[in-house]
């Protein structure tokens, strides 16, 4: 028996040796991470014939993750905007209720930016949700004010552009109790998630601060844009007042 210095191990993947290097990042962006990385590898290290580098880990998985979520973000999309034309049987209204979306997206981005949170799994999940959220209640939304202006129409009151808006108002007034009551028991069921400790904590917090920064936005872009928007559509049907 002799002794000689060597390596504790081989480690092999892929029937070729390999070397691990592990790195944790102090910043929690780990794809923006790794992609400053690359770049600066690729600028500074020549590597021999037969050598390549792999990264694997979190990021990995993170990569994995956004291949499925480039197909469910528009398989769900589209599901919700079929949803709505099988309610509504109207692409201009299909159009109006998913005018919401945008308005959402404006509240959930501004408080991922607040709260320093970079996307992932748990934000795109939160943002899908939140979508189907919003289109539930903006079609909520339509319903009042069709129901609304079909109640003006049997009555022989909606002849003019004034009567138009005034049919408009009373539905809108009428959805401000229903709508600010979904609001508040969403943000009562969710806001705990916020504040959460413990295993998954951290994911849960991604997931509910998206649909919580959106259901504000959208609460007064729902209440307050779409009888604008439904007036400026239905609007050139009726003659002015003389």
């Amino acid at each position: 028996i002799s002794e000689r210095n060597g390596p504790p191990g081989i480690k092999s993947e892929n029937a070729r040796p390999t070397s691990w290097l592990y790195i944790t990042p102090s910043s929690s962006d780990m794809g923006g991470y790794v992609d400053a990385a690359r770049r600066v590898i690729n600028n500074r290290v020549s590597l021999p014939a037969g050598y390549s580098i792999v990264w694997s880990g979190q990021f990995e998985y993170m990569e994995e993750a956004n291949a499925k979520l480039m197909v469910a973000v528009p398989l769900a999309f589209l599901v919700i905007v079929l949803l709505l034309y099988a309610a509504t049987r109207s692409w201009i209204q299909t159009g109006i209720v998913l005018l919401a979306v945008p308005f959402s997206a404006i509240g959930a981005v501004w408080l991922l930016y607040a709260l320093d949170y970079n996307f992932s799994v748990a934000v795109a999940v939160g943002i899908i949700a939140l979508a189907g959220l919003d289109a539930e209640t903006g079609l909520v939304m339509l319903h009042y004010l069709q129901d609304s202006c079909k109640k003006f129409t049997k009555a022989g009151k909606l002849i003019t552009k004034k009567d138009l808006w005034i049919a408009i108002h009373d539905g809108a007034v009428q959805r401000i109790r229903p709508k600010t009551m979904t609001v508040c028991t969403t943000f009562i069921g969710l806001f705990p998630l916020m504040f959460a400790t413990g295993a998954g904590a951290d994911t849960m917090r991604r997931l509910a601060a998206p649909m919580i920064g959106g259901l504000a936005t959208s609460f007064i872009a729902e209440l307050v844009l779409y009888p604008v928007i439904w007036y400026l559509v239905h609007q050139r049907q009726y003659p002015k007042e003389q």
